[in-house]
């Protein structure tokens, strides 16, 4: 009994030593064995390390890198509540700055967002408003943000729920109190703003940027002594809410916003919050995030890769964002007033997540999964196409990858009959869909010494990503048994052969006559010519749904993988700068999409050894990086990189997004198991702990190949990846 007691008390030491390691990384009051190894503040920090940034950075550029908030939230919120400390800075928040602005109410980590900016100040504050603080005085969690502004002497501490946020501000001097509510602010350009008194302790009003009214409804645990308000031509306008003297509480704000009305708003803080109190809510909060995050549990990882695993599981469920109020009502496409039997979401970052956040939503979120795209048919409805988000078609990969997993609780007709318009429709999602038809390519403008920032027609990634798209969609027209549209969009996914240039191996772009563009360098990046964010070395190994028809494009085996070894060895050129790459392996870059399917491509010639080493490479080199461990190799991306570290750490990855099944590589844990939505459970081992595949076995059969269906998620089973 003392040997058994012993043991006991040191596997609580180590959880309790591990724990606290993680809490010292950036943890705030975590709840659960799981949320306390979620690091919010990895991604805020800048990345500075030439070697993996692939060149030197002017002295004024920050590279595209991260780009997440530290606040607080629940899985895909309204309500993102997080310090601001530069507007216009992607996320809002920079790990090395200095100074905190103001604690804004929703955000992305796109140069958007960020609004109802509040900041709690000191009787002896003035303009312009903002408080240093210190990292030692700053603690995050999930469902949890804490920091000391030293400037106004405030302890802050902030929660939240999916439509609400709780302030919490622990004034040293209870004289002179005030709250900023600093409404000419957001990370948009601020077209209008108001606020009114409604009470003795609530406020209410809007914020109007880029033609949309966000509204909201706060109330103070004090009495308000009066509203200060100032114009100051109103987009650089505030409001100070002073609060009376004669108590010493801590001052609790409890705001939720509604993008319908006022009134909403008001009814979204009484049903999720109400009387409930700062800890009810942060509880409620962090156990809502434990039950996410436990179902996935890994045995074996040491303490950064628990860490990191933990924190990129919890980014990737953070947007899409719910945009649809407590009763239901929400503000359409058209500007009008709608209830739904469904909650209603944000556009997905399409042209990112499509790839692999957005599958992992699937199998953990079905029910949500299904809301987004019944959300998407509605705008798709008023606008007469399936939206997409900045380039390709990829709403067609994201709802025929959910049908064809068993998700099909919205309107599939619809949506497939909205695809179909984007497949085959002029003035729509596809620019220069009619020429693809017309000639199998999208073609490039003929302009004479591009740049960097060149805009055309992206030709290349175009024709690579409707080849892609044209696949996805023939999956969903086969299972609706349109057989005619089967055909004709299964035929069109070969069109990208006819961007391959056999005489230099790379997706080149073509004129409308046919002819390749020369002169032509393989290696230089451009934002918007032939290549969309990349260079010819990033997309000429993008075509998930035929890597087969690829290799032989490349004249087989041999020559394919000599090609592979220099995209992953060809040093990339350090006078090649752009501001929304960086991360490279050679040619490779991680810190954008456009190749982080290559990795995987040795699989197709048998090579899955080298293919592990570069992926284990990544995971270990181009997350959590830097000094503090906090930097990442690119722009997080609405969770698409954050993602990418799941599913490779995790041992499979949907290489084709739009099929079922998924690839399997070596876990960097010994043991996974997932328990899905029904109740099921998939494990996942790897006993021996090395890092070559020999086998996969399923259900103790070995398996031919390298995939592994979905219906294990539906079923539950075992795989075991037998190692060398």
């Amino acid at each position: 009994m003392l040997k058994k007691n012993i043991v006991l008390t040191v596997l609580s030491m180590s959880f309790f030593m591990f724990q606290m390691a993680a809490q010292k990384s950036g943890g705030g009051l975590a709840k659960g064995k799981y949320t306390a190894l979620v690091n919010p503040f990895i991604g805020t920090a800048p990345l500075l390390d030439t070697k993996i940034i692939g060149y030197t950075p002017p002295a004024d550029m920050r590279v595209w890198a991260g780009l997440v908030f530290p606040g607080s939230s629940v899985p895909n919120a309204m309500v993102q509540l997080s310090p601001m400390t530069k507007y216009r800075s992607g996320a809002g928040y920079e790990y090395e700055d200095t100074s905190i602005l103001g604690f804004t109410h929703t955000n992305k980590g796109h140069w958007n967002l960020c609004h109802i900016p509040l900041l709690p100040v000191s009787e002896e504050a003035s303009f312009p408003y903002k408080s240093s603080f210190s990292h030692d005085q700053e603690k995050a969690s999930p469902a949890y943000y804490e920091v000391y502004l030293k400037d106004y002497e405030v302890q802050v501490k902030l929660t939240s729920t999916l439509r609400c946020g709780i302030h919490e501000y622990t004034f040293k001097n209870n004289k002179g109190r005030k709250v900023l509510f600093d409404l000419g602010k957001a990370n948009n350009r601020v077209d209008d703003w108001q606020i009114k008194q409604e009470n003795v302790t609530a406020v209410s009003g809007f914020q109007r940027t880029g033609g949309e009214k966000i509204y909201f409804y706060a109330t103070l645990s004090s009495p308000i002594e009066k509203l200060d308000t100032k114009d100051l031509a109103k987009s650089n306008g505030y409001s100070l809410v002073h609060i009376k003297d004669g108590d010493t509480k801590p001052v609790t704000v409890k705001i939720a916003l509604s993008f319908v009305s006022v009134e909403n708003a008001a009814e979204n803080l009484k049903v999720e919050v109400g009387n409930k109190n700062f800890s009810t809510i942060f509880e409620n909060g962090s156990n809502e995030w434990e039950s996410l995050l436990s179902k996935i549990q890994v045995k074996g990882g040491n303490e950064q890769q628990n860490v990191m695993f933990y924190s990129m599981l919890y980014r990737s469920f953070l947007w899409p964002a719910l945009r649809s109020d407590a009763n239901g009502q929400f503000i359409d496409e058209a500007g009008k007033v709608r209830k739904e039997t469904y909650d209603y979401y944000t556009l997905p970052s399409l042209w990112d997540d499509y790839r692999n956040k957005l599958v992992l939503l699937s199998i953990f979120s079905p029910d949500v999964t299904a809301d987004i795209i019944s959300s998407m048919i509605n705008e798709g409805e008023i606008k007469g196409f399936m939206p997409t988000f900045f380039h390709g078609d990829h709403a067609a990969s994201f709802i025929a990858g959910s049908y064809m997993r068993g998700i099909r609780n919205y309107d599939v007709k619809k949506a497939y009959e909205l695809l179909l318009n984007n497949a085959y429709k002029e003035g729509g999602i596809r620019p220069h869909i009619a020429k693809y038809i017309e000639k199998g390519y999208v073609p490039e403008q003929d302009i004479i010494n591009p740049n960097v920032e060149t805009k055309a027609n992206a030709g290349v990634t175009k024709t690579l990503e409707y080849a892609y798209d044209d696949y996805a969609l023939s999956l969903l027209a086969k299972e609706l048994k349109d057989t005619e549209h089967y055909n004709d969009l299964f035929k069109r996914a070969k069109n990208y052969a006819n961007v391959f240039d056999k005489s230099s191996t790379f997706m080149r772009g073509r004129l409308a006559d046919g002819t390749y563009i020369t002169p032509f360098n393989p290696e230089f990046p451009y934002y918007e010519y032939m290549y969309r964010e990349a260079n010819a070395w990033n997309v000429s190994f993008y075509v998930p749904h035929d890597m087969k028809g690829l290799v032989q494009l490349f004249g087989g085996a041999k020559p394919f993988e000599a090609k592979l070894d220099e995209l992953f060895t060809k040093p990339w050129n350090p006078n090649y700068i752009a501001w929304n790459i960086s991360g490279f392996i050679g040619q490779y870059c991680h810190g954008n999409q456009p190749a982080h399917e290559a990795p995987f491509s040795y699989y197709f010639i048998n090579k899955p050894e080298k293919s592990q080493a570069r992926i284990d490479e990544i995971l270990e080199t181009m997350y959590g990086i830097g000094p503090e461990k906090l930097a990442m190799s690119g722009m997080d991306d609405a969770g698409e990189m954050s993602s990418w570290y799941v599913f490779g750490a995790l041992g499979l990855y949907p290489l084709s997004p739009a099929d079922p099944e998924y690839i399997v590589t070596v876990p960097i844990f010994k043991e996974v198991v997932w328990t899905t939505p029904e109740g099921k459970k998939v494990t996942m081992k790897n006993s021996n702990g090395k890092r070559n595949l020999k086998a996969i076995k399923v259900n103790g059969s070995k398996i031919d190949g390298y995939f592994i269906p979905h219906g294990l998620f539906k079923n539950g089973g075992e795989i075991e990846v037998v190692t060398k």
